[in-house]
């Protein structure tokens, strides 16, 4: 082995090729020894030589699409034994709906906004395994969550920083919310309080905390096309003024009567001595509230011609008093998104028009007693695959109130009468001059000119 230059044994008696070639072709066995002698040779083996998977084809850095279009990256790679091409989406938990071509390609058919992101393409075979990262960056949707939200304590404050998600192709401007955890609220019904961030930050400060209170922050982002979901909820207590520790009070004395017997025990304070006064009891530290409030149950839906109609029953244990629903709802498997943060408590049914044709959609309730929140419902599935009902549009409008739509509707039956008068008009003014031009020809041909010499 000292002859072949790269070759080595190890103190286990394996053998280090510092480079593969023709040279290691062969078969190989194995004798094991010492001062005793040997129990014989291992059986052969034999080395080949194989070529791990090498790239042909890489995907570019980057691709931007339009949502809804289609998306083609291409992924080649050669090798012996022939690699096997496999896509993933990095960080995704949920199946994807990318399927991969003979070639290798990812296709992205329609392009999703849940699909946005980092994708790696994998070359795999019995020698080696080679991978190449492209992101993917879907245009024309809303705002993806921000990330990695901290929240720093301050004097009667907190300053609020995180990294934003990607824009959807559009401008984006960010809020922050954030709600005291009070055990008794101050009022009824007890909101979330925002604030609006300058543009071009990522952090703010918010101000005029109570001390020694537990707040709960969140940052939302928003574009021309609407908001993105809530970033996670960080709970933080700012800091409060330090108080002096207060001195020690002695224990209170008690007063003889002159005449050697003990009076009553009237208790004297020891920095007004010979002046008695009287003690006020503390007052009883304050009971420790316990909230209770279990999520809606039995949620159902029901598709009608106007939509989707969900139905749920009330939340079966609540220790507090009830303010209302937020509906949530994720398409795809994607994200879960606010779509309504007002129902009213009242309120066991709402009707969910303007879904997308052609999607899956998936709905949860979750009940809001002051600010508690409990956890969300169960969760319902509806898919717009076939349905004729649906706009293609993903906004939620009320209806029209009758009034209005009364109104709409006699103003568009005065323009059509307006429009039909008006031909009518302009025909018969045409007629009219028409006939006065044939009539004055006729008069012309009728009354000729004779000149003479």
């Amino acid at each position: 082995l000292s002859q072949l230059p790269g070759w080595s044994v190890t103190p286990d008696g394996s053998i280090v090729i510092a480079t593969g070639n023709d040279d290691v072709l062969g078969v190989y066995t194995c004798t094991p020894y010492n001062s005793y002698g040997t129990a014989g040779e291992s059986r052969p083996t034999r080395v080949l030589l194989k070529d791990p998977p090498a790239f042909t084809l890489r995907p570019k850095e980057e691709y931007f699409q339009e949502v809804g279009r289609e998306l083609v990256i291409p992924c080649a790679a050669r090798g012996d034994p022939p690699p096997t091409i496999t896509w993933l989406q990095v960080g995704s938990a949920g199946k994807s709906s990318a399927r991969v071509d003979v070639n290798g390609s990812l296709v992205l058919r329609p392009l999703a906004k849940e699909q946005h992101g980092l994708w790696e393409c994998t070359a795999t075979n019995r020698v080696a395994s080679v991978s190449a990262a492209t992101a993917v960056h879907v245009l024309g949707t809303s705002p993806h969550a921000v990330t990695n939200v901290s929240v720093l304590p301050l004097l009667l404050a907190a300053n609020i920083s995180w990294e934003p998600g990607f824009d959807g192709g559009y401008f984006q401007r960010f809020s922050v919310w954030y709600t005291p955890l009070v055990k008794h609220p101050p009022r009824a019904h007890h909101d979330w309080v925002s604030l609006s961030v300058p543009v071009g930050a990522q952090h703010l400060l918010v101000e005029n905390l109570q001390p020694d209170t537990s707040y709960q922050f969140s940052v939302l982002a928003q574009n021309k096309l609407g908001s993105g979901p809530f970033s996670q909820i960080v709970t933080s207590v700012p800091r409060g003024r330090r108080r002096l520790p207060k001195p020690p009070v002695p224990p209170p004395r008690a007063l003889k009567h002159p005449g050697g017997s003990c009076c009553p025990p009237t208790l004297v304070s020891p920095f007004f001595s010979g002046f008695p006064v009287t003690t006020v009891p503390p007052e009883p530290p304050a009971m420790t509230v316990r909230v209770f409030l279990s999520p809606p149950q039995a949620l159902s839906a029901n598709e009608t011609a106007r939509g989707v109609l969900l139905r749920w029953e009330p939340p079966g244990q609540a220790s507090v008093a009830l303010s209302g629903y937020a509906l949530e709802l994720r398409q795809d498997k994607g994200g879960w998104e606010v779509l309504d943060r007002s129902i009213p408590s009242t309120e066991t049914q709402v009707l969910v028009p303007g879904l997308i044709k052609d999607a899956f959609y998936e709905f949860r309730l979750v009940a809001f007693a002051g600010s508690y929140i409990s956890d969300p419902s169960n969760t319902v599935n509806v898919s717009t695959a076939g349905m004729e009902v649906y706009p293609s549009r993903t906004q939620l409008p009320e209806l029209l109130p009758q009034p209005v739509l009364a109104g709409v509707i006699g103003g568009i039956c005065f323009l059509s009468v307006a429009v039909i008068f008006s031909t009518m008009a302009a025909c018969i003014m045409n007629r009219r001059r028409a006939a006065r031009i044939q009539k004055r020809r006729q008069g012309r041909s009728r009354d000729p000119r004779v000149w003479g010499g």
